[in-house]
């Protein structure tokens, strides 16, 4: 081949190949920041809603790397007052305590609507209502917590008090006590033991704090700092945990094949039961609009810790919570 004929074919074919179209580059994936999420208890079939925010890519849609942390749930508000962690699920009444001593932790988001505390009680006590209680044997498994604040509820709804029961502190084998006759009523999460014993053919009734009482139970806070200085890292989090709250409700089905991943042994779980657990939490979330807090349950959870002693005086309640962070509709 002639010399020149040969260079003239390689810098046409060069011009070829630069006119060509090109592959689109994949741009590099933005950095994702990472977020440790307390919630105060072991993997469970309740944190559905976080779990599908997870695996449905959510929070990752916000630019968030979300995982999830089994702590304790009072650990968690002094980390986040003290600006050590920017988020946590707590209950309210560890909010309004927190803020008495002077953490400013800040509730952004109402998961729960009703306070999933109750006192549970086979059927053949007969005890239907509050005043029923009186003279009765009740195991708590703790005298703090949420817990502790919803048997005090129940029992002011009767006109009662610690005195005109039988308290025992049993730990956390309350369905335990309650079927071997132990206890002739226990203090129980309503989304729990209330479902193990009627799945092992007990007849039980239970007392809702819910039923007598609005207190605020579960929710998203953070505190006033990240507030003041990232407000946007805030939203993205709220909204990315209301997509998973929502996703839920629509498909409980969905949410607790997900959860199969993150629960041991779930898949092995008695199915029926634990799908029990989930549709009973479902009904206890926030909804319409979704997340926002209700102001007339923060003043009774403030009455409530009031009554009993645990706050010495009321607080600023506008500074405990905050809707501003919601999606707008």
């Amino acid at each position: 081949m002639n010399k020149n004929l040969a260079i003239f074919l390689l810098i046409l074919a060069a011009l070829i190949a630069a006119c060509a179209p090109q592959a689109p580059v994949e741009p590099a994936p933005a950095e994702l920041t990472p977020v440790r999420l307390p919630v105060g208890f072991i993997p469970n079939i309740q944190f559905a809603p976080l779990y599908v925010s997870i695996e449905k890519g959510y929070f990752r849609e916000e630019g968030l790397d979300v995982s999830i942390d089994y702590s304790m749930e009072n650990d968690n508000t002094v980390l986040v007052g003290a600006d050590e962690l920017q988020f946590a699920i707590v209950s309210g009444e560890q909010v309004l305590l927190a803020r008495a001593q002077d953490l400013p932790i800040v509730y952004v988001t109402c998961w729960y609507r009703d306070f999933p505390v109750g006192i549970a009680s086979l059927a053949s006590e007969g005890i239907k209502t509050p005043e029923d209680l009186r003279g009765k044997k009740v195991g708590t498994p703790v005298l703090f917590g949420a817990s502790f604040i919803g048997m005090q509820a129940i029992l002011a709804a009767g006109g009662l008090s610690e005195q005109d029961i039988t308290l025992d502190v049993i730990g956390f084998v309350q369905a335990e006590a309650l079927a071997a006759g132990q206890e002739q009523a226990v203090v129980v999460y309503v989304t729990n033991e209330p479902v193990q014993l009627r799945s092992q053919g007990f007849e039980v009734d239970v007392l809702r704090v819910a039923d007598y009482l609005q207190l605020v139970s579960n929710g998203l806070i953070t505190n006033e700092k990240t507030l003041a200085e990232n407000p946007e890292l805030v939203r993205r989090i709220v909204r990315a945990m209301l997509r998973g709250i929502e996703d839920t409700v629509a498909d409980p089905e969905g949410a607790y094949e997900i959860s199969k991943k993150y629960v041991e042994n779930l898949a092995q779980a008695d199915q029926q039961a634990q799908m029990e657990v989930l549709r009973t939490s479902i009904e206890l979330y926030q909804r319409q609009p979704w997340g926002a807090s209700d102001p007339q349950a923060w003043e009774n959870m403030q009455q409530v810790l009031l009554d009993i002693g645990l706050l010495k005086e009321p607080l600023e309640l506008s500074k405990a919570y905050s809707n501003a962070y919601l999606p707008e509709e």
